[in-house]
């Protein structure tokens, strides 16, 4: 029998091979978040993935987690099976592996760079076209997202290619993304719950916010504001996540592109007003799903 009360909670942080550069900011934002939630009458305990694996207790009734590697989600998608309501869920921070992003982002219609997976130990394959590009081509891993600088590389030409493609190699990754270079205004976005791309301000359908990457040369193309927030939504709807971020970018012509999409970033800049809206989500959500239990 469990021991824990309807309101329990655990909170798992990311694994901090996969926080690089942001392991302070990604457990502040965890930890903040639980004290919301706590404020809004839930008891929280914070975990790390790797304590969670070692140990056989069962689990809450919900979870809300920041974790992304492969034996700790397929722990999650067994309690989830069992009963266990969780935010994100284990299939939607699967879905933002690159090769499952890159394939429901086509089949969703999400505005994204031209990509091609290659394998890294063969040649570059033709349909890669963008790969002599005078403009270059981007250069990630081909499972999740970076872990280390080298993990994302620009190569400015096919002789750079090549050797990204060989540097992954040699470190037992065997899979990579091509990604065709669009130029324009880097944009930083996040997001909870359900974007709603009319909505004139936060009242509308979850909560979204969006800023401009520092360190480049900006251009301030002009952009339709909602076109971005529709193109966030499909490609959050696509992955099936409910709390996100992400990078865009805004073209010349005013077209949006995004070019990547996480499960639960550290929310850094806007930590105070995210973890208010997560926790209000998570609520939200954690009552929702107790009334469907009760219902069956």
């Amino acid at each position: 029998m469990s021991t824990f009360s309807e309101r329990s909670c655990w909170a798992i942080y990311r694994e901090l091979a996969h926080s690089p550069g942001r392991e302070t900011d990604d457990a502040l934002i965890l930890r903040a978040t639980a004290a919301r939630l706590e404020a809004l009458g839930y008891t929280v305990e914070l975990k790390t993935a790797e304590e969670v694996i070692e140990s056989n207790v069962e689990p809450p009734p919900y979870l809300f987690v920041m974790c992304e590697r492969l034996p700790i989600l397929a722990r999650l998608e067994e309690w989830e099976k069992r009963g266990s309501c969780m935010v994100n869920r284990g299939p939607a921070i699967r879905n933002t592996y690159r090769d499952k992003t890159v394939l429901l982002f086509e089949k969703f219609h999400v505005p994204f760079p031209a990509s091609v997976m290659v394998p890294t130990s063969l040649p570059i394959p033709p349909e890669a076209e963008f790969r002599e590009s005078p403009a270059g081509c981007w250069v990630k891993r081909g499972d999740v997202h970076a872990t280390e600088s080298q993990d994302v590389v620009f190569a400015a030409n096919p002789l750079a290619l090549g050797q990204a493609l060989k540097a992954l190699l040699a470190r037992g990754i065997e899979k990579a993304l091509i990604q065709e270079h669009v130029a324009g205004d880097l944009i930083k976005y996040y997001g909870v719950g359900e974007v709603d791309p009319q909505a004139e301000s936060e009242t509308g359908g979850g909560w979204f916010q969006w800023f401009y990457h520092r360190g480049q040369e900006l251009k301030n193309y002009r952009f339709d504001e909602r076109e971005l927030a529709a193109a966030v939504s499909r490609a959050a709807t696509a992955l099936g996540l409910e709390v996100f971020g992400g990078d865009a970018i805004a073209t010349k012509d005013g077209r949006i592109i995004i070019i990547d999409l996480n499960a639960w970033p550290s929310f850094a800049l806007y930590r105070d007003v995210a973890s208010g809206h997560i926790a209000s989500y998570l609520a939200e959500r954690f009552r929702r799903h107790a009334e469907v239990e009760v219902q069956e």
